[in-house]
C-alpha cells in the first residue's frame, strides 16, 4: 500500500493511533495496535527491549491506567495489603531477580507512557506483573508463622492439549480459558504479536502493561504452543528466587523445544503462581505435561495422547508435600477433571479446532448430570453459584472464565489461534444487574465490567495494520 497525499498519510495514521510526527519517532517504528476485533486489541510490537516497551506504554497508555487501576483494587482485597506495601515487595522481592533485558523494557513501558502524561513508574509495573505472586508470598509468610491461610491461592482455567490418534488430522490440538475474576478478567483482552531483538517471535493473549501473557496462552515461531493451570491449594515460596512472570516471559520467548521451555521454568523457580503447564512441539507433533511445584517436578510427554487441567495437583508426592487440596472427589477441580477425561474419551480421533471451542465453552456438571454453568463446569460461572468456590469466591463470586482460545499445529505454524474474549460461550454478565441482585460484591463497583458473548474471532501476527 502506497500513499503519497498528505492528507491520506494524515488519515492513514490516526488509523494507527499515532500522529504523523509520532511515526516519524524511531522507538515507534513498525509497531501498531488494532482494536475491536471482537473485543479484542491486538499489538504488534518490535525491537530492543527498550523499544518494544516504549510501543507497548505509549500504545496501550490509556488501557494500562484502567488495567492497574482493576489489579490494585482486585490484589489489594485478596492479600490484604496497600498498593503501597505491595509496591515495597516488588522493589525488594521481585525486582531485584528481573534481568536487564526485561528491566529495560518494563522501563520503557513507563517510558512510553510517561510520553502520553501517566505517572505508572517502573516499580507499579513491576508489582502489576507480579500480581498473581503476591498471594503466594504472604501465605507462606503467615505460613511459616503457623498460622492457617483463610483462604487459597486463586483458581485459575480449564485447559487441554492432544495428539496423535486424539486428533483428527494426528497434529496437536490445545485450548485454554482464563478463570479469573471478572474485575481483571474483562482486561485480559490484548492479543501481542511481539518480534524481539533476540529470541523467537510470539503470539500470546495477556493484559495492558504485562510484559507475560499472565493466563499463559502463546506460541512462538520455533513451534512451541504453551498454556497451564495453577496448581490449587499451594502453598511454598522461595523469595530469593526468579519471578514467575520473568521464566514465563522468557520461556515463551526463548524455548525451541519441549526440553528447552522445561529447563527456562524450572531454573530459579521461586514457587510463584505454581502451574501445570500444557507444552506441545509442532515441529514434531510431541506434548508434554510440566506440573512445577517448588520442591516437586515431574515432566510427562507424549507423542500419542493428552494431558488436560483444572488446577488439580496430579504427583501424589506433590500433593501431600506442598499442598492442601481436598480429599473429596467432588471437589470442583476434580469434577472439572471429570468431564475433560469424559470429552477426550467420546471425542478421540476427532478432536479439532471447533472440538476445542466446545470443550472450552462446556457446561455440563458431572454432579447433577445437567448443562448448569457453575463452579463445577469446565467453563466457569462462579456468579450463577451459590455455592460460590469455598477459599477463593464466595458464593455468587464475580468470576470464572473470562475469555477461551485454542489453536491446533497448522494455526502454529501462522502464528495464528481462535480466540474468544468475554463469554464466548453466550452467556453475557451484566455488571449493573449482578451488583443489583449481590450489594455484597459492592467493593467492586466502581471497576467491575460488563462481559459480553463476543464471537470466536482468528487472531494472527502481521507485520501490516
Amino acid at each position: 500500500m502506497r500513499f503519497s497525499h498528505p492528507a491520506c498519510l494524515a488519515v492513514f495514521f490516526t488509523l494507527l493511533g499515532v500522529s504523523s510526527a509520532e511515526a516519524r519517532d524511531a522507538r515507534l517504528q513498525g509497531a501498531f495496535r488494532r482494536a475491536n476485533e471482537n473485543g479484542w486489541t491486538v499489538v504488534h510490537l518490535e525491537g530492543s527491549p527498550a523499544q518494544i516497551g516504549y510501543q507497548h506504554g505509549y500504545l496501550l497508555y490509556d488501557q494500562i491506567e484502567k488495567t492497574k487501576a482493576a489489579i490494585e483494587l482486585s490484589v489489594t482485597h485478596e492479600v490484604n495489603h496497600s498498593w503501597p506495601e505491595l509496591r515495597a515487595t516488588a522493589e525488594t522481592i521481585f525486582w531485584p531477580k528481573v534481568p536487564q533485558e526485561y528491566r529495560e523494557e518494563l522501563q520503557g513501558i513507563a517510558d512510553g507512557l510517561k510520553a502520553r502524561g501517566v505517572n505508572i513508574d517502573v516499580i507499579d509495573l513491576t508489582a502489576m506483573n507480579g500480581y498473581m505472586e503476591f498471594d503466594y508470598y504472604y501465605s507462606e509468610l503467615t505460613r511459616r508463622k503457623g498460622i492457617p491461610a483463610d483462604h487459597t491461592v486463586a483458581e485459575h482455567c480449564s485447559a487441554f492439549i492432544a495428539t496423535g490418534s486424539y486428533t483428527k488430522d494426528g497434529k496437536i490440538v490445545f485450548g485454554h480459558n482464563n478463570w479469573t475474576d471478572y474485575l481483571t478478567g474483562s482486561h485480559w483482552d490484548m492479543v501481542f504479536d511481539i518480534t524481539p531483538a533476540s529470541g523467537q517471535r510470539f503470539i500470546m493473549d495477556g493484559m495492558p502493561g504485562l510484559i507475560h501473557s499472565a493466563d499463559d496462552f502463546g506460541i512462538n515461531a520455533a513451534g512451541i504452543m504453551i498454556t497451564e493451570t495453577t496448581i490449587s491449594s499451594f502453598h511454598g515460596f522461595d523469595e530469593k528466587a526468579v519471578p514467575e512472570f520473568v521464566r514465563a516471559r522468557k520461556a515463551m520467548q526463548y524455548s525451541q523445544s519441549i526440553d528447552d521451555f522445561a529447563r527456562i521454568m524450572k531454573d530459579g523457580n521461586n514457587g510463584g503462581y505454581a502451574n501445570t503447564w500444557l507444552v506441545g512441539d509442532r515441529k514434531t507433533n510431541e506434548i508434554a505435561q510440566l506440573e512445577l511445584g517448588l520442591k516437586n517436578v515431574t515432566l510427562e510427554r507424549s507423542k500419542d495422547g493428552y494431558f488436560v487441567g483444572s488446577n488439580f495437583p496430579i504427583n501424589p508426592k506433590l500433593t501431600a508435600e506442598e499442598t492442601n487440596f481436598p480429599s473429596d472427589p467432588d471437589t470442583p477441580n476434580l469434577c472439572r477433571k471429570r468431564r475433560w477425561e469424559q470429552l477426550m474419551a467420546e471425542n478421540k480421533g476427532r478432536i479439532d479446532i471447533d472440538a476445542g471451542k466446545k470443550f472450552e465453552t462446556d457446561h455440563y456438571d458431572v454432579i447433577t448430570h445437567e448443562y448448569d454453568p457453575n463452579e463445577r463446569t469446565i467453563c466457569g460461572h462462579i456468579d450463577k453459584s451459590s455455592r460460590g468456590l469455598p477459599g477463593w469466591q464466595g458464593p455468587f463470586g464475580p468470576a470464572g472464565t473470562a475469555e477461551a482460545k485454542v489453536a491446533d499445529s497448522t494455526m502454529a505454524e501462522h502464528m495464528s489461534f481462535v480466540a474468544g474474549m468475554g463469554h464466548p460461550c453466550g452467556v453475557k454478565f451484566d455488571a449493573k444487574a449482578f451488583l443489583k441482585l449481590h450489594p455484597e460484591y459492592a467493593w467492586q463497583e466502581p471497576l467491575l465490567e460488563d462481559l459480553k458473548a463476543n464471537a470466536w474471532t482468528v487472531v494472527s501476527a502481521s507485520n501490516r495494520p
